[in-house]
């Protein structure tokens, strides 16, 4: 088990600091290497009996392709990472992922609003959880993003979770409150160009601004495809890197048009692209590798937006190849929290047919 605190004489803090145990001091437990993931909680805290793990998309890839896909080596990982850091907090990536489970505990000074027998989902990162696990993890073959679980994780003052609806498979529920900072975010900057001249072949009548989501198949692409047409944007692209992926997609309204691409690939999107309408007044990366910078970049008009949601990202280089491209975009990290987002998630996806199929179709996988 990771190191706990001995006493409760340390103040409690809302940020959560009194649960970092290294480095010592006044690092955030985002930040922090190890956090002290005892159950007895402060007065502000909640208890959460943990009943599935979700890992986030890039960090699974990456402890995936760091075993060759072998199920074993990729749980023991995980339960070595939990055991020695408190949390679920993926070295190399530092993401982490999100949990469901059931409130065992509440603080009496708890300003979350739950109470004790909620079953939740909690819309903060694994990466700054205090969790422990305390099956083995033997009910998960290593092979996919949810992780059936037993343990416990503990929420801060400031932290955020919510209630499962009632209408939807908690499997379900999961895997969009998982993604749902994406759709928010996009429909916010969508309406932010209302009034503005679009860019490309976005229809004259309607005047909405244009869109471009790498990976817009995946959970994030899709739901960002239908908050985009949600908010009035009127050329939706999904770039998807397959013909497989580009089939999702087909007989749905999600994109107006599908483009089979690398999104690694600066010339290679843009020349895609290009027969499409070109670059875009909003590009949105939703995929789980490197290197998609310079070619998001390049896909965005000039004035344009890029929202970075994928934990691959190298901002270094979204920061330098704009430069270096003479690029003037915006550029916005998607920090997984809008306000009201995983409301407004649950919303499209009841109300979009062709989102919810997709999604229906991961949990059968």
């Amino acid at each position: 088990m990771p190191a706990t605190v001995s006493s409760r004489t340390t103040t409690s803090s809302p940020l959560g600091v009194h649960r970092v145990l290294e480095p010592a001091g006044e690092s955030l437990p985002q930040a922090a290497r190890v956090l002290d993931a005892s159950p007895e909680i402060w007065d502000d805290e909640v208890r959460i009996d943990v009943e599935t793990l979700n890992l986030d998309a890039a960090s699974f890839r990456q402890l995936h392709d760091k075993h060759h896909g072998d199920g074993d080596a990729i749980r023991a990982e995980v339960l070595e990472i939990v055991r020695s850091r408190g949390k679920m907090q993926n070295p190399v990536t530092g993401s982490g992922g999100m949990l469901i489970g059931t409130v065992a505990e509440v603080g009496p000074r708890s300003t979350l609003g739950l109470t004790v027998g909620d079953r939740v989902a909690t819309l903060v990162s694994l990466s700054l959880t205090p969790l422990a696990i305390t099956d083995g993890l033997v009910r998960w073959d290593g092979l996919g993003e949810r992780v059936p679980a037993a343990g416990h994780a503990v929420l801060f003052g400031r932290s955020i979770a919510a209630t499962l609806p009632e209408d939807l498979s908690p499997e379900l529920a999961l895997m969009v409150m998982d993604v749902c900072g994406a759709p928010a975010l996009v429909a916010r900057t969508v309406r932010s160009y209302a009034g503005r001249a679009p860019s490309g072949d976005a229809s004259p009548a309607a005047g909405g601004p244009s869109v471009v989501v790498l990976g817009g198949a995946g959970k994030s692409g899709s739901l960002s495809l239908a908050a985009a047409d949600d908010a009035g944007a009127t050329r939706r692209v999904a770039v998807v890197r397959d013909d497989a992926e580009a089939a999702l997609l087909e007989g749905t309204d999600l994109a107006t048009h599908v483009v089979v691409a690398d999104a690694r690939s600066p010339l290679g999107l843009s020349e895609a692209l290009a027969g499409v309408g070109g670059p875009a007044d909003l590009t949105v990366v939703c995929v789980d590798v490197t290197g998609c910078e310079q070619p998001a970049i390049l896909a965005t008009a000039e004035g344009g937006t890029v929202i970075f949601f994928s934990m691959a990202t190298n901002f270094a280089a979204a920061a330098l190849g704009a430069e270096g491209l003479a690029a003037d975009v915006t550029m916005l990290v998607g920090n997984g929290y809008v306000p009201g987002h995983a409301a407004y998630a649950l919303d499209l996806l009841r109300g979009t047919p062709s989102v919810r199929a997709l999604f229906e179709g991961r949990l059968e996988d």
